[in-house]
């Protein structure tokens, strides 16, 4: 079975307070968006062999397209699948291929998208019956963005992210384009560079989302574009350069690095970037 995850952008995202967990209070407005990887699930073992990751033996775990970091065990895919089988004994071997398209470290949540489809496919292969709610369950274990793959569509999320209020909000009249300049922005770092102040009085995103797109540039607020495009300016400029060519909206997405724009149909041209930027429409 194959399906293809797809990636999110966030429409303003405020950082409120540092947790006793380690974590932070945040509110934020995840939107799917159409730019997607390949990811491939099929039971039983492959032919040529068994490839033995993490504790699990029997997952056959192959990838293609940008590069991956890190080492297979880590991979949230196979995460999950080691997840769901420390709980359901019937899921035997499997052989996983992802084709990556979205960038790592880029703000998108390409790997938590990963993790959620993966759920998925191992509900449906085996037959598990997790009910949506008991997916998104699982799916927070793995991370704070995972379980918003599960329900994949507009969400006010809360919390650390994972307490989520589906919204209607449909964007599909505008052209979005995103550039990916290939930095990795390490999150930990990015909310080290934050010192919320909880009760500032800022207004609620529940309020500002409703607004029109048009009015976005002057309400909606990433907190982390500010430390980020200190430290990455080429950010600031990637935002100043759609705005110079008519983007209704122009914003950094999650930590960052990815930098999308809003186009009213027919009005997009595409600014000149470097050569080894990745464009992306979705």
């Amino acid at each position: 079975m194959v399906v293809f995850p797809n990636a999110k952008i966030n429409l303003g995202l405020s950082v409120i307070a540092k947790r006793n967990d380690g974590y932070h209070d945040l509110e934020t407005v995840f939107y799917p968006v159409n730019i997607r990887d390949s990811l491939e699930m099929i039971i039983g073992h492959p032919l040529e062999s068994t490839t033995r990751t993490n504790d699990l033996p029997g997952i056959h775990f192959s990838t293609s397209g940008m590069p991956i970091q890190g080492i297979a065990a880590d991979n949230l895919c196979i995460r999950a699948v080691n997840l769901l089988s420390h709980d359901f004994e019937e899921i035997g071997p499997v052989q996983i291929h992802l084709h990556k398209h979205i960038p790592m470290g880029a703000g998108l949540g390409g790997g938590s998208s990963n993790a959620a489809f993966t759920l998925v496919l191992l509900n449906e292969l085996f037959e598990l019956s997790l009910s949506r709610q008991q997916l998104i369950d699982y799916a927070a274990v793995l991370g704070s963005d995972c379980p918003f793959f599960i329900i994949n569509k507009p969400c006010l999320a809360s919390s650390r992210g994972e307490i989520m209020e589906e919204i209607t909000l449909d964007l599909s009249s505008y052209q979005m384009i995103f550039i990916s300049p290939g930095i990795h922005v390490n999150t930990g770092w990015a909310f080290a560079q934050l010192n919320p102040e909880p009760g500032s009085g800022r207004q609620s995103l529940r309020s500002l989302i409703r607004t029109d797109p048009s009015e976005w540039k002057n309400v909606l607020v990433n907190d982390f574009e500010l430390p980020v495009f200190s430290a990455w300016p080429e950010l600031r400029e990637i935002r100043d350069e759609f705005y110079a060519s008519g983007a209704t909206y122009s914003a950094m997405t999650g930590s960052g690095s990815t930098v999308f724009a809003l186009y009213e149909p027919g009005k997009m041209v595409l600014p000149t970037f470097p050569p080894h930027y990745k464009v992306m429409k979705g």
